[in-house]
């Protein structure tokens, strides 16, 4: 039985095998589709919906939705972009990120996807500029609550991979947000050598290793240099 098939990508032939996610192919064949839930080495889950991806015609996120043969899947088109932008410009908002005082600047996946989304400005949402808290309770690690977008990240790695179990959310709505097993950070399992703190799993400057700030020059961060995605793009100009 022939376990491997083709669909169209924005109109260029992808090449996928059985039980690929849309998203799994395209990384495969070098073409970038936006994430910000998705990272490599835990389950998808397709939160964030900045992946989103028209299936046929309806809207589906690729990080989770099976390929299929035949498919004719729409990634980057105006439509899908601008909902995208939509998305990225609410997280900016919704919570508190102060770009050029973040230790997490340069090598923060939503401020990357911002920039490789166009945005460069505020725009027509309000700041709801909520009150968070921080937790400096750990020898080694802080969190900072404001600057969480709540893609579950940390989630998943804890439990699925560290086993432990620390983090998950709390509360419903607007007012959901990431808890963890104990009062304070110091007086869980929390260690650094989970791959729940290892650097980039957070994908923002919601968990940051203390005495680490800053110690990169700017223009050698992870994302001075190319934009967000680019290590997956790089696969089309490599030899196979």
């Amino acid at each position: 039985m022939n376990q491997t098939f083709e669909f169209t990508l924005d109109g260029r032939v992808i090449r996928a095998e059985r039980g690929q996610s849309i998203m799994q192919a395209a990384d495969g064949a070098g073409v970038y589709i936006p994430r910000l839930c998705d990272v490599e080495g835990l389950e998808p889950e397709g939160s964030c919906r900045v992946c989103t991806v028209k299936v046929n015609g309806r809207f589906a996120a690729a990080c989770t939705q099976p390929a299929e043969a035949g498919a004719v899947v729409e990634s980057e088109t105006a439509e899908i972009n601008h909902h995208r932008r939509m998305l990225v410009q609410m997280l900016f908002h919704e919570g508190n990120h102060l770009c050029p005082i973040c230790e997490a600047s340069g090598n923060c996946e939503l401020q990357a996807m911002a920039y490789r989304l166009g945005i460069h400005q505020p725009t027509r949402f309000p700041y709801l500029q909520p009150v968070r808290p921080m937790d400096a309770s750990h020898p080694d690690i802080m969190l900072d609550y404001n600057r969480c977008i709540r893609c579950g990240r940390c989630i998943r790695a804890s439990a699925d991979v560290d086993g432990k179990h620390i983090f998950d959310f709390v509360g419903r709505g607007i007012n959901k947000q990431i808890g963890i097993d104990a009062d304070y950070l110091a007086e869980t399992a929390a260690s650094l050598d989970d791959l729940t703190f290892s650097p980039g799993l957070c994908p923002v400057g919601c968990i940051l290793r203390k005495g680490q700030g800053f110690a990169t020059p700017i223009g050698q961060r992870r994302f001075d240099q190319e934009p967000i995605g680019s290590d997956i793009e790089r696969k089309r100009e490599e030899p196979a």
